[in-house]
């Protein structure tokens, strides 16, 4: 049994179940980032927009210094390819995933004049009593299907209900909150920081310390499909992306700490950043682990790449198998918010 969660986790839980019940495929995030801002605002904190839509929230500091913080709000997902003749739905997906974490999954179909419809994502051949070769099938977008729950045996009657191509499909997140601690859902990435992000606002909100820094935080929502943080303010001088920590086979970290990231497929991220992060987590004897994540890019990944003056590193807590059915633990959801605390010095 995990123990009882104080105030401060209970709340970046409860934010976070609110976050991935609420679709957000990359592309179609409107609501949840409305959510985020009218959060914030409650806090007493200043908001602005970039014109991607992405939410700024302003956090004024001691000095003059201005430190960017960045999580996503975006999501996989997919979109409408077309229709089928049987009714059904092709789909194209939104972000990088494997069509096996997605078989079987319940999904909703939001089209652009407001209508919500269920659904299942299915393969083309989806028993194994009708088609010899349902097992063998190769499983890729082409090959697979979305069943909608109505009642449809054509092209023609899916139009009838406003489907149409370009429409967005959401996954269902399967949110689950264990008594042993885990949290096991759908879109941990990034959701879980954003939660964390909006955990760290409360912490200066209710302690009425002022960081050391003046913060800018970004909630993108572009990442998933590589420019969520391509633009940024540019009063900005260091920026770290708080995403998520990859777990896998040669790999130090778990789900119960801060994954700090050395590196990833854009290359080394700041020297001097990471080894503060690394040197704080130290001090305050909050569990992390230091790791290389080749097959992975971040928000700090696209503003370099835009060009962006800046320094940057990443951090985030623990996420098993992600862009799948992912896990993370309360203890690595409060030892990112521990880092961030300390990092930007209100602990």
């Amino acid at each position: 049994m995990a123990e009882e969660l104080t105030e401060e986790l209970k709340y970046v839980v409860d934010v976070l179940e609110k976050l991935v019940n609420t679709p957000s495929p990359s592309g179609y995030t409107a609501e949840v980032l409305g959510f985020v801002e009218s959060e914030a605002r409650r806090m007493g904190f200043e908001t602005a927009r970039n014109r991607k839509g992405g939410v700024i929230v302003s956090v004024q500091g001691k000095t003059e210094e201005v430190l960017g913080l960045s999580a996503h709000v975006d999501t996989l997902g997919a979109m409408v390819r077309s229709i089928n003749s049987d009714g059904s739905l092709r789909m194209e997906p939104i972000g990088g995933y494997m069509m096996e974490t997605v078989e079987g999954s319940y999904c909703k179909i939001h089209t652009r004049c407001g209508r919500v419809y269920t659904g299942t994502i299915l393969t083309v051949q989806p028993s194994v009593h009708t088609y010899d070769d349902a097992r063998k099938l190769e499983r890729k977008a082409s090959n697979m299907a979305v069943r909608i729950d109505e009642e449809v045996k054509s092209k023609e009657e899916t139009e009838a209900l406003g489907i149409a191509p370009g429409d967005f499909i959401s996954l269902d997140p399967c949110f689950v909150h264990t008594q042993s601690g885990f949290i096991k859902s759908r879109h941990l990435d990034d959701k879980a920081s954003v939660a964390v992000l909006m955990g760290l606002l409360k912490a200066v909100a209710d302690s009425g310390n002022r960081p050391e820094q003046c913060l800018r935080i970004l909630i993108s929502n572009y990442e998933e499909i590589g420019h969520g943080a391509s633009y940024i303010p540019q009063e900005i001088t260091e920026f770290l992306a708080v995403d998520m920590g990859a777990l896998g086979e040669d790999l130090s970290g778990d789900e119960y700490r801060v994954s700090i990231c050395a590196m990833d497929s854009s290359g080394p991220y700041d020297y001097e950043m990471t080894g503060r992060l690394i040197e704080i987590a130290k001090e305050k004897e909050i569990g992390y682990a230091v790791d290389i994540f080749p097959h992975y890019g971040s928000d700090v990944s696209a503003a370099l790449s835009a060009g962006n003056n800046i320094r940057g590193a990443l951090i985030g807590q623990g996420v098993h198998a992600s862009h799948s059915m992912e896990r993370t633990h309360e203890k690595g959801l409060l030892q990112t918010l521990r880092l961030l605390k300390g990092y930007i010095g209100i602990e």
